[in-house]
């Protein structure tokens, strides 16, 4: 089983890094600190920005008509390049105690992304599809931790984690009409081996997972049998993504919210792991 190292790329502390995405507009890594309230920005020359917002927030896409499109607490919501929200939809406002967490767009451009409790309450989060016309569907309920999510290269499965469940379940993905069905389980990790978190897919078709609590990333074959490990300098390994101009880089996320004791925990990790992967779609809204 192959086994590759993965070396700091940004050297910053985030408390809950989440949901990297490369924006081929600017060539720059995208992602969010979910508790410190930031969207990042991070050119390869070394260029590291941010928008500090006033709420949570779970993710990050880029916007079609410019700027970025958001998963915040209140909803989904858009970001200007001069860091002004603006709420585009507000979701579970009777449920004050959730809020947004990971999400990302298909390539129709809708925004995917789910919620979940601040006190990890079991099945009262849910997992939501804004269109592009303001429109919003909610697509899954009894959620617990809406977290990883990903589609094959085909666009014929859907993959997503609800992280206590322990493991990666895929569904049938019906494109044009943005439905999914037939849900069955693909992946179950140990819980000894960490919570899978966040995921992407390379271009091969296998799923790259983040062990929140695991100090890794996997690469598991389409089948969903593993096939390599990324050992990660940070116990609370969160999502990962390829970027870079020919996609060939994988990007890596982690927290320090509670391993304070560990140097690189929030650091933003890569590796060149030999596949690339899918691009990063914009939201068309």
């Amino acid at each position: 089983m192959a086994s590759l190292q993965a070396e700091v790329a940004v050297d910053v502390r985030c408390e809950l890094g989440e949901g990297p995405a490369w924006d081929s507009r600017t060539g720059e890594l995208i992602w969010v600190d979910i508790i410190g309230k930031r969207v990042y920005r991070w050119h390869p020359t070394g260029r590291v920005e941010w928008s500090q917002l006033d709420t949570s927030v779970g993710a990050v896409v880029p916007r079609a008509i410019g700027g970025f499109a958001v998963a915040v607490r209140e909803g989904f919501a858009a970001l200007d390049t001069a860091g002004r929200l603006t709420i585009l939809a507000e979701i579970e406002a009777d449920r004050p105690g959730n809020r947004m967490n990971d999400g990302k767009c298909d390539r129709l451009g809708r925004f995917w992304a789910g919620t979940m409790a601040d006190n990890d309450e079991p099945r009262v989060g849910a997992f939501y599809r804004l269109d592009p016309d303001g429109h919003v569907a909610r697509v899954l309920a009894g959620v617990t931790t809406s977290n990883g999510l990903a589609w094959s290269p085909d666009w014929t499965t859907m993959y997503y984690i609800d992280s206590p469940t322990g493991g990666v379940d895929a569904f049938d993905f019906e494109e044009a009409g943005g439905l999914i069905t037939n849900r069955r389980r693909l992946i179950t990790i140990p819980r000894a081996d960490g919570l899978p978190d966040g995921m992407t897919v390379d271009s091969e078709g296998c799923l790259w997972i983040a062990l929140y609590g695991g100090g890794a990333v996997r690469r598991y074959e389409p089948a969903g049998i593993l096939a390599s490990i990324v050992p990660v300098r940070a116990s609370l390994v969160t999502s990962c993504s390829f970027g870079g101009a020919d996609l060939a880089d994988l990007y890596i996320t982690t927290a320090a919210d509670r391993h304070p004791h560990e140097p690189l925990a929030g650091a933003i990790f890569c590796c060149q792991p030999g596949v690339a992967g899918m691009p990063t779609y914009s939201f068309s809204g």
